[in-house]
């Protein structure tokens, strides 16, 4: 199980050390929650913020975008050099064509879809990404209570079994040491955990209560 502590839970006035801490205590990836304020009801970050953040970062990037216009944050945050940039299904028209474009970058493209959303809408897609987000929260808000969607990531895993082996399985939203296990007997490989992670006094015992 790869664990993503999401910064969206982080304390920003003193993000620099939190980053620092998260990779110290065993984090494998960073994961940054970009919000526009139109296709979700709030808004976080910018490059400028996401710069500094790769910069402390001694883990790879993994940025979920939860925005109305993809290819404009794309453009702004592939210079970068995430490991990941994840867009949603809902957001985006051409899903193909923003898969690529994320791809032509070199980075790793990944698609989201919203707890509402059936998975057989991924049919297409999926075999064009390297990994897919379920969100297990309603996107937009941190610290939310987990929406149980276990059936979902086991259609998930045979979807990919079918058509891209490789494809990688991410849950956000909700994930604790409660539902760690059957997260991972679903099938899941990447957690997301923000503020079950920022919220314990000890974020190395944390991600190894996940892990």
């Amino acid at each position: 199980m790869l664990v993503a502590p999401s910064i969206l839970s982080a304390d920003f006035g003193i993000l620099a050390k939190e980053i620092v801490s998260i990779c110290e205590a065993g984090a494998d990836l960073v994961h940054v929650d970009v919000m526009d304020g139109h296709f979700v009801p709030n808004m976080t970050i910018g490059p400028v913020v996401v710069k500094s953040v790769a910069q402390t970062s001694t883990k790879p990037l993994d940025i979920h975008l939860m925005v109305e216009d993809n290819g404009f944050f794309v453009d702004m945050f592939a210079p970068l050099k995430p490991r990941y940039i994840s867009f949603h299904y809902e957001s985006e028209k051409h899903h193909h064509r923003m898969a690529q474009k994320i791809r032509n970058y070199g980075i790793s493209p990944a698609i989201v879809i919203n707890p509402a959303t059936p998975v057989e809408f991924l049919k297409e897609i999926v075999k064009y990404v390297d990994m897919v987000l379920l969100m297990s929260v309603n996107p937009g808000f941190g610290g939310q209570k987990f929406i149980p969607i276990y059936d979902k990531i086991r259609e998930l895993k045979e979807l990919i079994k079918t058509n891209n082996p490789d494809c990688l399985i991410e849950v956000d939203g909700g994930v604790n040491d409660k539902n760690i296990k059957e997260l991972k007997e679903a099938g899941v490989d990447i957690v997301v955990a923000g503020s079950y992670i920022f919220s314990h006094k000890n974020y190395e015992e944390a991600i190894k209560s996940l892990k």
